[in-house]
């Protein structure tokens, strides 16, 4: 990833941390796909991108990963619906309690479904935001995560306008199209710091780094905003066990202090997919659990700056942006 990041001239890349977990080894293969490195597939037109996207969401389909994955996924999110059903259950009593305020820095608010027999029309939509896929015309394990985000939008009845997409590596080719699929391509790199606007909202984050979890949850630091979250990602459990104590809650305090109000389900490990969904768990933050949590949890909220951090593995914005890629290619 860095040296596709140097390639890019406008985006500064950390330096890469000493020890890698498993979950880092793809987008090794994506930088190096980006960087031109022997054995990555050769630049090809979008026509063809999409052709090779097809392919993968049909392989996928036909496959015991995605009939058992999806299952994670949906039984999570019945039980994160049935939470957000109950206006005046424990989420309006917990809040009332606590008095807390809203997230910090407030933002901008931005058929055979397998919900359909949770999800009463009109009642509630789920937004997605996807982070980090990676270079997908090259890298076949990107293109697979991106073929499994288009399956989770249809099968959850999750409108292709209604997920936001980003990864600083995506070149104009890949923008065109994500474009052409529908999904919206953020313009700038938030850095992971989306606030969910009360709205219920997936984020999609396979084998990003921590920093970008952290931010996440900083970005949404209240009981309110946090029952919205759910965050398909590297495995927090495995974060917690892969590093040491004093570097998770100096450089990842939210991470760390969320440990305990959150609700874990591990994707399946199958051979065909390994390398693609790795140390991939789906989380969300049950109400009950959050209002256990230590009542100062809250009072903490300052936000994330990675000063002294020596292993962040995400590629930070800088003050100008790179300009903005043409779309009407495709």
């Amino acid at each position: 990833m860095a040296a596709a990041a140097g390639a890019r001239g406008a985006w500064l890349a950390a330096s890469p941390r000493r020890r890698r977990s498993a979950a880092r080894r793809p987008k090794r293969r994506e930088a190096a796909a980006a960087a031109g490195t022997p054995g990555a597939e050769p630049e090809v037109d979008g026509g063809v991108v999409l052709r090779r996207i097809q392919e993968a969401r049909e392989d996928l389909v036909i496959s015991a990963f995605w009939s058992s994955a999806l299952e994670t996924i949906t039984g999570c999110l019945r039980k994160h619906l049935e939470q957000l059903r109950a206006p005046e259950g424990p989420l309006s009593e917990a809040l009332g309690h606590l008095h807390l305020g809203a997230p910090p820095v407030e933002a901008d608010a931005a058929s055979g479904s397998v919900l359909e027999e949770t999800l009463v029309p009109g009642t509630c939509c789920f937004k997605c935001v996807c982070y980090g896929i990676g270079n997908f015309s090259s890298c076949v394990i990107a293109r697979s995560q991106l073929a499994f985000l288009l399956l989770l939008l249809e099968r959850c009845q999750i409108p292709r306008s209604h997920c936001w997409v980003y990864d600083p590596l995506f070149s104009q080719l890949e923008m065109a199209v994500l474009g052409a699929l529908g999904v919206v391509v953020l313009r700038e790199n938030e850095e992971g710091k989306r606030s969910v606007c009360g709205e219920p909202t997936v984020f999609y984050m396979p084998h990003c780094g921590t920093a970008l979890y952290n931010n996440l949850l900083w970005r949404n630091w209240s009981l309110d905003a946090l029952s919205k979250v759910v965050i398909i990602g590297n495995s927090f459990g495995g974060l917690e066990e892969r590093l040491l104590t004093r570097i998770l809650h100096k450089h990842y305090p939210y991470v760390a202090k969320i440990l305990t109000g959150l609700e874990e389900l591990a994707f399946p490990q199958t051979p065909r997919y390994m390398d693609v969904f790795n140390d991939t768990s789906v989380h969300w933050f049950p109400v009950e659990k959050l209002t256990q949590l230590p009542t100062d949890t809250w009072a903490f909220r300052e936000e994330p700056d990675y000063q002294d951090c020596e292993d962040l593995e995400i590629i930070r914005k800088q003050a100008e942006e790179p300009p903005r890629a043409d779309l009407s290619s495709l």
